[in-house]
């Protein structure tokens, strides 16, 4: 099956807690699920996204078993910044990402790739987060933000994907300002998108969606 690339508008705004729930909800249809992420910063010991999808993943799929959590990413940095930055060495190579997905690929039947910040994250000086993408020839699920301020960057986003002709959905992770959200930034969604949805109400449908090849 097609990759699917989880990425989201910026940093904190629900990649984790979206790869989660995707490999949930697609090993609730027998799907032998597995999760990547290809680089992660901010590491003092061991990766904590990373760590989160790995205990996940072996949960569901048994073929995750002989792995540590630090086996998921290719490269891990203790800065907390983005990965060209955090990278002092410059030691990123793109084709030792490729490697690790195609390695961690091969345990299981959909790999889902969780991202680091957004979209244009430089990985190397000349290769961004959108480039793995591409390489990688997956299906994007963009996760954008409730808080005030987020149609802008959710726009931004959507643009880019549409530029670059990479197959994606979006949705909206309700956790900031989501007692506003209804007043402040779903009018516009309704008006411009109304098939958007929410990653706490659409998941499902977005998986039986993708299943059906959609």
């Amino acid at each position: 099956m097609r990759p699917i690339f989880v990425t989201a508008t910026g940093t904190g705004v629900g990649k984790t807690h979206a790869t989660l729930a995707l490999l949930k909800a697609f090993a609730r249809h027998g799907i032998w699920v597995g999760a990547c992420k290809p680089v992660e910063t901010g590491v003092v010991s061991m990766p904590e996204d990373a760590g989160k999808l790995f205990r996940e993943t072996r949960r569901l799929n048994p073929r995750f078993e002989g792995i540590a959590p630090e086996d998921l990413c290719a490269y891990t940095f203790p800065l907390p910044a983005a990965p060209f930055c955090a990278d002092r060495d410059q030691s990123i190579v793109p084709e030792v990402i490729h490697r690790k997905v195609d390695e961690l690929a091969a345990r299981c039947t959909l790999l889902i790739v969780e991202g680091a910040g957004g979209l244009m994250v430089p990985l190397t000086r000349d290769y961004l987060m959108i480039d793995l993408i591409r390489d990688l020839q997956a299906h994007v699920l963009l996760v954008t933000p409730s808080r005030l301020g987020c149609i802008n960057d959710t726009l931004l986003s959507l643009e880019t994907l549409r530029q670059r002709k990479i197959p994606h959905d979006w949705c909206v992770n309700l956790y900031e300002d989501a007692d506003t959200f209804p007043t402040v930034t779903r009018p516009y969604y309704d008006a411009v998108y109304p098939d958007w949805w929410s990653l706490q109400e659409g998941l499902d449908c977005f998986v039986d969606r993708y299943l059906a090849g959609e």
